[in-house]
């Protein structure tokens, strides 16, 4: 079983910067693909990025060349480095893993709040 944990979401202005972690726990050998996802009220929850375990990255076309996904495997750790914020960026985001075995891990979700 995997565990994770994000952080770094809060208020900032439009045009600002944040970036959040997502700290993985548990059986983290098995994780393969990594990503983030998010979730605005009243809407589904939407892909923002992913990164493969052979670091290939993909991302939303709305977040294309202002957010970038890395990940630290010796810290288990992921991040989203988010630039240029913009008020519809506002959001629960949530991290995500696939793992080896085909099971899927979701993070309880970090709020981020742009405001203009």
């Amino acid at each position: 079983q995997v565990h994770l944990v994000e952080s770094g979401g809060g208020l900032v202005q439009a045009g600002g910067s944040l970036k959040l972690s997502c700290g993985a726990s548990g059986t983290t050998f098995s994780i393969n693909a990594m990503g983030w996802y998010r979730q605005a009220p009243g809407k589904q929850r939407e892909l923002v990025a992913v990164i493969s375990g052979g670091g290939v990255t993909n991302y939303a076309d709305s977040v294309k060349g202002r957010f970038t996904i890395s990940r630290d495997s010796a810290k288990n750790t992921m991040y989203l480095q988010m630039n240029s914020l913009k008020p519809e960026d506002t959001a629960v985001y949530y991290c995500h893993v696939e793992t080896m075995f085909h099971r899927d891990y979701w993070g309880q979700g970090t709020q981020v709040t742009v405001s203009s």
